[in-house]
């Protein structure tokens, strides 16, 4: 695709030199990460070197034995040839202690994925002592083989060009390399083609690699360092980090750290973030095009790879979790500014994010399986669908209600074969409450269900679970050490803004304790929106005899639908010989009496953001050189600039209205099948108060 060029949109803010006060942060900066335990050891860098070495040779070992049993000579087994390419944090040099190694095979055009690789391969790796859990992948969207090797852990991609020699030296950035290869192929080399491309284009490799390291440490510390959970991956924030680093060019990691709370703080999603400008190529294959392609309008925060097929790597991003992100990055720019004035340090801006005590409601997921093969295939399909039960339940509300995916699963290390997930929900801010308005998610629940429910693989005794639960009742197996930690002194403030909003309800006027906001930093985390200070929520739930049980021993939760023999109460009308007030359990989503903290996110709401229009009259144009704003200059950052202009328009139509406005969601069509009534959660929407985090 013919995309605007423009040397003025590539060049750097600012050129000036590092100041002292730059090089001092920057010290404390690597010293706080060296404390942290970010670097890994001599010896667990030397090890990681033997394991990828011995794996070259396995490989090598490999495409020969193949090659051999296919018939071919003698000649082309003594010339054939794989080679093992690494890709991600480890090829970035920003891998931690314990990190997995991500990895490439290469191989010649007539050695398969489907029958070599996950064939013969698998079958040598499992005769050998020194690999363990090995777990092949092989319907994923990309293929994979997992396992430890020594005790590294190692994620192995394979891709056959169309070669029958593979070089030592290949260099995987040449396009013509793609020709006439498969999808799944096309993804698998494009992690190395990406990793490569970012390192050449960044000006200084080391400050990169500081800076990346801390924006990593960072996004892990408040929750957000998760593609699967629709937050950001590896490759993401490496992209992101890169474009600071290409608008700084000489800038230290300390003042790049905080260039990158200031640039991202006030970026104006969805304009995209690119490191160069996205060319067609001759091959078929698409690039990132929303003026060609309707599917690339519907993507909220795009951040596209450096290479092509140029793609958008962050497609998992829902509402809920940009608006998230937004508002972790103003408290981050909160907090740099906070630190010129001298008011706080960088421990600051690391603190650790309390997922389980920033919210009172949860929606907690429980999957089993009767094998441990079973729970990780099991674990993965269920992982790769859980972004879909956060989007539906933004659909179904209409953006009213907010989800917060926790970015990982927790184990409960008394029961074999079981994974739990979490999410928080709040009321999204910036949205007008009415009184008295009903949400009812027993569909959205049911349909996410059915959705996880279609995996082509299940065997019996895979099971899954949506329970609501409120904060005090959390299990204790998600605490460090199996212990609740103590609510801090902070809560008795909240409890008290929790009984002020109970008198306001009842004609009395709400006040508002300000005595803690002399103090400035606190002054700065009061702007960073609810993500620090979710709403206290009151579940209410009619008293019903009929309940449905988790098949999980001593699981007290009941839950939100469940499969085989678990049913919820019966529809009205049907006889029951069991007493019961209600036919079903009643439910509604109340957000009366409800006081918004200060949003910074913009474009919270999913009504914004659930779907472009999508037809093709409404077709617009890209406003070349992605529109006429002004540009950034030194220090400063204006509010809607992407790579150094402004893009807030990306689409218009002949009469110059934009065309990102949002077409208003469909109503809640209920299919037959799920006419039965179903126990609900009563989530009354009291107060907003601050949770400490």
């Amino acid at each position: 695709m013919d995309m605007p060029k423009s040397n003025q949109l590539w060049e750097p803010i600012s050129t000036a030199w590092p100041s002292e006060l730059d090089v001092s942060r920057t010290r404390e900066l690597q010293k706080l990460m060296e404390n942290a335990g970010l670097y890994e050891s001599r010896e667990e860098a030397l090890k990681r070197q033997e394991v990828l070495g011995r794996l070259d040779q396995i490989v090598k070992s490999w495409v020969k034995k193949v090659t051999e049993a296919k018939g071919y000579n003698e000649e082309m087994v003594e010339e054939v040839n794989a080679v093992i390419i690494t890709f991600g944090s480890y090829r970035l040099g920003v891998n931690g202690p314990g990190a997995d190694i991500d990895t490439l095979c290469v191989g010649p055009r007539h050695v398969t994925r489907e029958e070599d690789f996950f064939g013969e391969l698998h079958r040598m790796l499992s005769e050998l002592p020194e690999v363990q859990e090995l777990h092949p992948v092989p319907d994923a969207n990309v293929p994979v083989m997992k396992f430890k090797f020594n005790g590294v852990s190692i994620d192995l991609l394979y891709a056959n060009l169309g070669l029958w020699v593979i070089p030592d030296d290949l260099d995987l950035s040449v396009p013509c390399f793609l020709q006439d290869l498969d999808e799944k192929s096309v993804l698998s080399l494009n992690g190395s083609r990406v990793t490569d491309k970012i390192l050449h284009m960044v000006p200084n490799v080391q400050s990169f690699q500081t800076t990346l390291r801390c924006i990593r440490y960072w996004a892990k510390q408040r929750g957000i360092y998760s593609n699967v959970a629709g937050f950001l991956g590896g490759i993401n924030w490496a992209i992101l980090v890169a474009r600071i680093c290409q608008l700084y060019p000489t800038a230290l990691p300390s003042l790049l750290v905080s260039r990158f709370f200031k640039v991202y703080s006030q970026w104006r999603w969805p304009n995209p973030v690119l490191l160069c400008p996205i060319e067609g190529g001759s091959l078929v294959l698409q690039s990132w095009d929303p003026r060609r392609n309707f599917r690339d309008r519907n993507d909220l925060m795009p951040i596209i790879t450096p290479v092509y097929p140029c793609i958008n790597s962050s497609y998992n991003v829902s509402s809920s979790t940009l608006c998230i992100m937004q508002q972790e990055f103003q408290r981050g720019n909160n907090i740099c500014e906070a630190m010129d004035a001298s008011v706080t340090g960088w421990n600051s801006l690391f603190e650790n994010f309390l997922f389980f005590e920033a919210y009172k409601n949860y929606l907690q997921i429980d999957i089993t399986a009767r094998k441990e093969i079973d729970l990780m295939n099991w674990q993965g399909w269920v992982e790769s669908r859980l972004r879909l039960l956060t989007s539906k339940i933004e659909r179904d509300t209409r953006g009213m209600l907010q989800c917060h995916p926790h970015p990982g699963e927790c184990l409960d290390k008394s029961k074999k074969f079981h994974r739990c997930y979490f999410m928080g929900l709040q009321r999204k801010p910036g949205v007008s409450a009415q009184e008295g308005e009903p949400f009812d998610i027993r569909f959205t629940v049911e349909e996410f269900k059915n959705t996880v429910g279609m995996y082509t693989c299940k065997k019996p005794g895979m099971w899954i679970g949506v329970c609501h639960i409120k904060r005090n009742n959390i299990p204790l197996f998600v605490f460090p050490g199996g212990v609740r930690p103590a609510r801090p002194k902070r809560v008795a403030r909240e409890n008290g803004a929790a009984a002020e909003a109970d008198e306001a309800r009842n004609g009395k006027k709400r006040k508002i304790d300000e005595s803690i906001t002399g103090h400035k930093l606190r002054k700065y985390d009061s702007m960073a929106g609810t993500r620090n200070s979710p709403l206290a929520v009151e579940a209410k739930v009619e008293d019903c005899s009929i309940t449905a049980r988790c098949p999980i021993v001593d699981c007290s939760q009941s839950c939100l639908g469940v499969e085989g023999p678990f049913r919820f109460s019966p529809p009205v009308g049907a006889s029951s010989s069991v007493g019961c007030s209600s036919s079903s359990t009643a439910v509604e989503i109340l957000v009366s009496d409800l006081v918004p903290a200060p949003s910074v996110c913009q474009q919270g709401s999913s009504k914004e953001h659930d779907r472009f229009q999508d037809d093709v009259q409404s077709t617009g144009e890209v406003q070349q050189n992605f529109g006429e704003g002004t540009r950034v200059e030194n220090d400063g950052v204006q509010q809607g600039v992407a790579t150094g202009k402004d893009c807030s328009n990306i689409f218009r139509n002949d009469g110059g209205v934009e065309e990102l406005e949002p077409t208003a969601p469909s109503s809640n069509a209920v299919s037959a099948a799920y006419l039965a009534p179903k126990p609900l959660i009563k989530f009354n929407f009291t107060s907003l108060v601050r949770a400490n985090c």
